[in-house]
């Protein structure tokens, strides 16, 4: 299967969760899509938990995500394919955790988190290339948001 629709988003549960409610569809970058749509929910999932339990929530829907993802990927032919964007959703929704709550800020996290996640700077390009399942998946996108954190930490010492 070369691109899902919404059929197959509809046919399990797991397929609409990779595929970010829908965002992975997009015949146009879905890994962007999906971060999009990870930052303009944030808010909302953000809001109604202090940081601790939302830290156990991403905890959580980062193992869900291991499970969807395979799942998912297995349906489709092709382990990480580009129509899976959970492993972008959850990863930013943590980078997001710890980006100053401004427009400015979250916008160049985005920016930062899509340059890591497509360019995969170690270890992250190992993960991608050698753990096809859902863990992989998932967790080479932890390593991009990793990364995005540590860039905004280092920008925000070096900024007035």
């Amino acid at each position: 299967m070369s691109r899902p629709d919404l059929r197959f988003l509809l046919a399990h549960p797991a397929h609409l969760i990779a595929c970010g409610l829908g965002a992975g569809l997009s015949p146009v970058a879905p890994g962007t899509a999906g971060t999009l749509l990870a930052w303009l929910l944030y808010p909302l999932v953000k809001a109604p938990f202090g940081d601790a339990v939302f830290l156990l929530l991403l905890l959580a829907g980062f193992a869900v995500g291991v499970v969807a993802c395979h799942r998912t990927g297995r349906a489709l032919g092709e382990a990480d394919h580009g129509a899976i964007v959970w492993d972008e959703i959850v990863p930013f929704w943590l980078v997001l955790l710890f980006t100053p709550p401004t427009l400015a800020w979250q916008a160049l996290a985005f920016l930062l988190f899509r340059g890591f996640d497509i360019v995969k700077p170690p270890p992250a390009g190992w993960i991608d290339g050698h753990m096809k399942h859902g863990f992989g998946v998932m967790a080479d996108d932890v390593v991009a948001a990793g990364y995005t954190l540590l860039a905004l930490a280092l920008l925000q010492r070096l900024l007035p």
